[in-house]
């Protein structure tokens, strides 16, 4: 149809890249990046470094600062690695500083951000008192399940899987597994043992194994059909 041409025609020349005027906008955009189009709401763009070959998904939200034309500063506030893939519908909201390392790879809806509202003024409604910044690190290699949430004062050590769903808040170290809200170490990889919990597993006592031991067989099919 004449209007799935038209839409491909429009997406594909809305795509944000290094040679396009949008695209020059940036801070650095390097070469082989590709932002989808539709686009999320992008501003801040000076303050916003993007490492070779990373794609964007469509719906991407990816900002520095409160809004359009603020001067944020000598410094990047957004810092995405090479060869990164941020899934579509996802947000990364900086103020301060996001630095995401190369090759991280993130499923659809995930939000990543170093600010929030403070909430110790009790008689102040929350979302008017004073934000509070904290800067967020996600090491190369990471991987982010869909709907993650990255909340201030994160940091993921190296390839770090974080599991759909998670919110995530503190340090995590090189080659573990975090899940659930608030997030914590499910796996962790230990080079002489391999991938295991991150606690020492518990070995069943001499009790248990004679109770196990002493426990009928459990038939197989040809008995069960007899």
């Amino acid at each position: 149809m004449a209007l799935h041409r038209g839409w491909e025609w429009i997406r594909r020349h809305g795509e944000i890249t290094p040679s396009t005027p949008a695209g020059r906008r940036f801070g650095h955009l390097g070469k082989g990046v590709c932002i989808g189009f539709p686009t999320g709401a992008i501003f801040g763009e000076p303050w916003i470094h993007i490492g070779d070959d990373t794609l964007v998904g469509v719906h991407v939200t990816i900002s520095a600062g409160f809004g359009p034309g603020l001067d944020l500063g000598p410094d990047p506030v957004v810092k995405i690695g090479k060869a990164c893939s941020i899934g579509r519908g996802s947000h990364i909201v900086g103020h301060q500083s996001i630095e995401i390392g190369d090759d991280v790879f993130t499923g659809p809806y995930v939000y990543i951000t170093d600010q929030n509202h403070g909430y110790a003024d009790p008689d102040v409604p929350v979302g008017r008192q004073w934000p509070v910044n904290d800067s967020v690190v996600i090491g190369d290699g990471c991987w982010l399940g869909a709907g993650a949430i990255i909340l201030p004062g994160t940091r993921l050590g190296r390839n770090v899987v974080v599991a759909g769903g998670a919110v995530v808040r503190g340090e995590f170290p090189d080659h573990s597994v975090i899940a659930g809200v608030p997030a914590k170490v499910v796996r962790r990889y230990d080079p002489e043992t391999g991938w295991r919990p991150p606690f020492p597993e518990t070995p069943l006592d001499e009790a248990t194994l004679a109770a196990l031991a002493d426990l009928p067989p459990i038939p197989g099919p040809g008995e069960l059909a007899s």
